[in-house]
Order: structure tokens, then C-alpha cells, then sequence
């Protein structure tokens, strides 16, 4: 078997490294699962460099998410079978071409396309509750993001017209305005100074309450800008690298509260019933084929280096995938 490991904090492309390594003996309640599919993410990048709040011990296999076949069930092991398509336990290390993990918790997944399963872990779920969890919103009302390019972004767009929500979403290339309007997107619009006056201007005045941020330093400010009297700019990421920068006039003048979200704590304080239930809604209207970000390229495990090059790369439109059996 082959595995995605590094040793040490650093540049990905240079201290991420491809091993042979024997196979992990199967204690009873263990199954072993030979991954299909694993997504590069921003955040494995930066759990690589040292930059994301959660660090692992190392040595460690890369990769946060994904989904695989079970291949080989432990002697204690029952209600799961050989061949069956699972989600692969968030952080387990997933670019690797088996793992072994305990059969406990294991969620099946149905036969649909690999994938937009392969996905389902971080994104979908940081999407629905964005638009669930932070403040009540009714149909009719606005939301503002930036990044609208991005995984999350185009799954907000897709989510908040099912729910009559409408969308500003905020681009820095032309080229992707078409396609987001396309996918549901009711504003498109590219950054720059005056943000608020276009924004203002293609909503007709509506006043913004919420606002998602994934970029940080000056975009941050610029979103605030757009956000009514009392509304909230939640930071979800930092695409940019840079820390938010919102000027007093929001903050103070116009009241604009920042708060920030992680789904990772989400996960350790949800009730096993309110995680069930985001996931089922998620994985539903993925099966159904409702739900969905475009894929770039899908790369084998033995072309790792090609697959960080090309998730590193601007300009793309959609997420690079690892197949650790073959694309």
C-alpha cells in the first residue's frame, strides 16, 4: 500500500512524500476500506504548513476527508459488508491507498456519483450552516460572500435558493460570473473599492445582514462595508493569508459584528442527532444530484506532486481529486 506522508511542517510540495508501507493488521472490530476518492483542500495544505489551528502528530497521512469500499471486515464486525461505499472518518488521514479504521460509527453511503461523495464531509456541511446556524433568515432575504468561486460559495448559491434566499456573491475574475449566475447566483459582482455602492445598487438598496468571509485582510473590510446597521461578517477561512481588517466605521458606526466559525468544534458539541440530520439533507440532495461543485482534474495517488501543483494553481474551476486506486 501507498501513503501521502510527511514528517515534518513545511511547503507541501516539498515535505509531502509518497511511501510504500506493509498493511495495518485488522483487529476484530476494524474494517479495512480501500479509498476511492480524496479532495486536496485549502485546509490540508495548511494543516501541512503548520497554518491551520489543528495539528496532528507526526509522522502523518495527509488528506481530511473522503470515501471508500470496504474491502476486509474484522471477525466482531456486523451491519457493515464487504464492498460496501463508506465516508471515510474526518482526519483519519485519507490520501492513502487503504486504511484501517474501527467499523464503529462508519457511515454507508449509497452508489451515486464518487466524486461529489467524496466531498461531503467539510464543505457541504460548513454551506448548510452558514445559512442555518449563524441568524434566522426568511425567504426573500440577502446574504453576501466573497470567494464566490469557491466550494463553499457554490454550494450557499445552490442551498439558499432552495430556500429563497437571495445571493450576492463576490468574484475577482470575470470568467466565472456567468457561470455562478447559472448555477443560482442572483448577484455577481467583482471586488474592488466600491463594493457597496455596486452592491447597493444591484440589490436595490435591500439591507444585508449577513455576510460569509473566506478571504480575510482587505476583503474583509470591503464586505463590511455592504452589511446593514446591526448585521454579522462571519470569517470562515483566509484565502488570503492576511488577518480580517474591518474598519471602526463598521464596527462602531454601523455596529457589524465579527465572529468567526469552524465546523470542526461544530462537530464535538452538535448532538449525534443534529449532525445526522445536516448529513442526510446534504447526502440527499448529492444523491439526487441537486448539490454540486465542479470537479478540475482527478489525479492517481503515483502523480501526487502533479495534484499539489494543480491545487495550487489559480485560475482553476473546480477542486483537484486523488483516485489512491486509480482514476
Amino acid at each position: 500500500m501507498k501513503k501521502a506522508l510527511y514528517s515534518q511542517i513545511g511547503d507541501p510540495a516539498l515535505v509531502l512524500a509518497l511511501k510504500n508501507a506493509e498493511p495495518t493488521a485488522l483487529a476484530a472490530d476494524q474494517v479495512r476500506i480501500k479509498v476511492l476518492r480524496s479532495p486536496i483542500n485549502p485546509a490540508d495544505l495548511m494543516q501541512i504548513s503548520g497554518t491551520y489551528p489543528l495539528h496532528l502528530s507526526l509522522p502523518a497521512v495527509a488528506g481530511s476527508e473522503g470515501i471508500g469500499r470496504i474491502s476486509e471486515r474484522g471477525s466482531g464486525v456486523a451491519g457493515l459488508k464487504v464492498g460496501q461505499l463508506v465516508q471515510l472518518p474526518g482526519g483519519t488521514g485519507c490520501w492513502q491507498s487503504e486504511t484501517v479504521v474501527s467499523a464503529r460509527g462508519l457511515t454507508p453511503l449509497p452508489d451515486a456519483d464518487l466524486d461529489q461523495l467524496s466531498m461531503i464531509t467539510i464543505n457541504p456541511p460548513t454551506a448548510f450552516l452558514l445559512l442555518s446556524d449563524i441568524k434566522e433568515l426568511s425567504p426573500g432575504d440577502w446574504i453576501l460572500q466573497n470567494a464566490g468561486n469557491s466550494a463553499v460559495s457554490r454550494y450557499v448559491i445552490q442551498l439558499a435558493k432552495m430556500r429563497g434566499i437571495k445571493t450576492v456573491s463576490v468574484v475577482r475574475r470575470t470568467d466565472v460570473v456567468a457561470e455562478l449566475e447559472t448555477l443560482g447566483g442572483d448577484v455577481v459582482l467583482l471586488d474592488g473599492d466600491d463594493l457597496a455602492a455596486r452592491v447597493s445598487k444591484a440589490t436595490g438598496g435591500a439591507v444585508i445582514g449577513l455576510g460569509f468571509d473566506a478571504v480575510g485582510g482587505t476583503a474583509s473590510g470591503r464586505l463590511a462595508t455592504c452589511l446593514g446597521r446591526g448585521g454579522t461578517l462571519v470569517s470562515y477561512g483566509a484565502m488570503s493569508g492576511e488577518p480580517v481588517q474591518i474598519s471602526q466605521m463598521s464596527t462602531i458606526a454601523n455596529d457589524v459584528t465579527l465572529r468567526g466559525f469552524w465546523l470542526a468544534p461544530w462537530f464535538c458539541v452538535s448532538t449525534p442527532a443534529r449532525c445526522k440530520e445536516v448529513f442526510c439533507e446534504i447526502l440527499a440532495l448529492i444523491v439526487a444530484g441537486e448539490l454540486s461543485v465542479p470537479v478540475d482534474q482527478v489525479f492517481a495517488l503515483e502523480d501526487l506532486d502533479q495534484a499539489l501543483a494543480r491545487a495550487s494553481q489559480g485560475g482553476r474551476n473546480g477542486k483537484v481529486l486523488l483516485a489512491p486506486n486509480g482514476v
